[in-house]
């Protein structure tokens, strides 16, 4: 029998959603649809409901829109049929306000109002159908069930869009966590090719990861993005790699070399580039490493850019190498202090280095360099050469 909602009055919601919820619980998983009959002429909306049920549908029967709503917020329903012409809240504002909250529900517009425009006006505002009186019974069970399984297939693509979704998620994850895995295997390489020439090239060991910790710590001070800072370390740690193909004769002479051998080591830069430039992973750090050399006024090597025509990241790496070249023992002389390359960084900005990176480098106290380098030589704890996030971002005012 239809449930009549004007003989109802104002149940506990709370108690509707525990009886709700028993009821669900002693039918079984699945409940059958339940259908809201909204007509102010009692007979029409008996009649719809008697023989919705007969087809085994959940009827609820509401005298106007305002007892419509209260039934809609408490209890769920798959089909609203609604009268148009009511008194209190007539059948198109009761249609708006569903269409506003619960999109995917649909409403059948039961009428006797024959105007092809009335009904054309319904659909536009998110009928689904439109029924006029007097309807064979027939046609009102045939089109409820259209409107069940019209509401069907939205929810089956509904949840089929979730599932996709938390599945695109997923995988994105672990795509991402692979992509991570990946990364850092090639940093590991990276890792061990430095050692390699270190070994090759002993006078400057330790220089490649001082220079690119130093190099990370002025980017960020520079306000460069997290993803670039990437790829100027890798190409920090990497800019003397063309030295892997110099001759031992060459890269290990200890005196003064020869205008021909020096222009097999300025060589070193080319040699690094063309290692680098056919691996995607390093194809942008390739272009620090060929520039390494270059001076901002357009006297370095091997190109002779000049100014902005020299990247970034290498303009930033010029800073940080001559900071660590001047503060590190050579056969030839022992290290300076920090104080001392910021006078000779200074003195050279404009000519070999960028007077704006130089400005940045100068409002960066010694402490900070003082810090990376007791972390490299294993005086502090251990660094890790292309951890971006460990190094600390410098103060510079």
């Amino acid at each position: 029998m239809a449930l009549n909602l004007a003989a109802m009055g104002s149940p506990d919601p709370a108690a509707n959603s525990r009886a709700e919820a028993e009821a669900r619980a002693a039918a079984g998983p699945r409940r059958p649809a339940r259908i809201l009959v909204v007509d102010d002429e009692a007979h029409v909306r008996t009649m719809i409901g008697a023989t919705l049920e007969r087809h085994g549908y959940e009827v609820l029967l509401a005298s106007c829109g305002h007892d419509a709503l209260d039934a809609l917020d408490r209890f769920t329903f798959e089909l609203v049929l609604t009268d148009i012409v009511m008194q209190d809240l007539n059948g198109i504002a009761l249609l708006e306000r569903i269409h506003a909250q619960q999109p995917n529900l649909p409403v059948v517009m039961v009428t006797a109002i024959h105007d092809i425009s009335v009904a054309i006006d319904t659909m536009r505002r998110g009928a689904y159908d439109y029924l006029l009186k007097p309807f064979e019974r027939e046609r009102l069970v045939s089109t409820v069930q259209r409107a069940l399984e019209h509401r069907q297939a939205l929810q089956e693509s509904h949840n089929y869009q979730q599932s996709l979704e938390q599945v695109v998620r997923a995988r994105t994850e672990m795509l991402r966590q692979a992509m991570d895995d990946l990364e850092h295997s090639y940093d590991v390489t990276l890792e061990a090719l430095g050692d390699a020439l270190d070994l090759k090239d002993s006078e400057t060991e330790g220089h490649s990861k001082r220079v690119t910790a130093y190099t990370i710590a002025l980017a960020r001070a520079m306000g460069i993005s997290p993803a670039e800072i990437k790829v100027i370390a890798r190409g920090a740690f990497l800019h003397d790699i063309g030295k892997m193909a110099i001759p031992d004769e060459i890269l290990r002479k200890p005196g003064t070399l020869t205008p021909e051998e020096r222009d097999v080591m300025r060589d070193h830069c080319t040699r690094g580039y063309h290692m680098l430039r056919k691996i995607p992973f390093l194809s942008e750090a390739a272009e620090i490493v060929f520039s390494h050399q270059e001076h901002y006024d357009g006297s370095g090597y091997p190109s002779g850019l000049h100014g902005n025509e020299i990247p970034i990241g290498s303009r930033i790496f010029a800073v940080a190498d001559a900071l660590d070249a001047i503060t590190s023992d050579r056969p030839y002389r022992k290290a300076h202090s920090f104080d001392a390359a910021r006078e000779e960084i200074l003195r050279c900005s404009g000519t070999q280095f960028d007077p704006r990176i130089v400005e940045v480098f100068l409002k960066i106290p010694n402490e900070l360099w003082h810090e990376l380098r007791s972390e490299i030589t294993g005086q502090n704890k251990p660094f890790s050469t292309f951890d971006i996030a460990h190094t600390p971002v410098p103060p510079t005012s």
